[in-house]
């Protein structure tokens, strides 16, 4: 048995793993891309990213995008959800150095969050609807 309950399933999301988005790429096959996230158990899932960057040109709010997060290390595990574009908005000083603070600590955030262009910044919110996961460490 190797599945997670509803519960499993946040609390692995809501650990800092480095999530690989998956969008619809008209014309072409779809574009996959790793990003850092955040997600806090009952909420939705937020990312920043370059407001030009091909990404945010194949985002709108609605679109349906999927995003999974995986344990790289033995036993493998995943988590990922699937559910539309509920906000895109300007990201701001606060919610970038939040997010460098999640994956690289007070120190490294602080400097990655001060060398970074906020204005040419986007935040991206998704709300969760769908869920996969396996956690093989159940695996008897």
């Amino acid at each position: 048995m190797t599945q997670m309950s509803q519960a499993e399933k946040q609390d692995f999301l809501s650990k800092p793993h480095i999530g690989v988005l998956a969008l619809n790429n008209p014309g072409n096959g779809p574009l996959t891309t790793p990003l850092w996230y955040d997600y806090t158990a009952g909420g939705e899932v937020s990312f920043i990213i370059g407001a030009n960057s091909r990404k945010a040109q194949l985002l709108q709010v609605g679109a349906r995008i999927s995003l999974v997060a995986q344990e790289e290390k033995l036993p493998y595990s995943y988590v990922s959800i699937e559910g539309p574009v509920t906000a895109i908005e300007a990201a701001t000083k606060e919610s970038l150095l939040a997010m460098a603070q999640r994956y690289l600590g007070d120190e490294q955030g602080h400097k990655y969050a001060g060398a970074s262009n906020v204005a040419n910044e986007i935040r991206v919110r998704i709300a969760p609807e769908k869920w996969l996961a396996v956690d093989y460490s159940k695996r008897s």
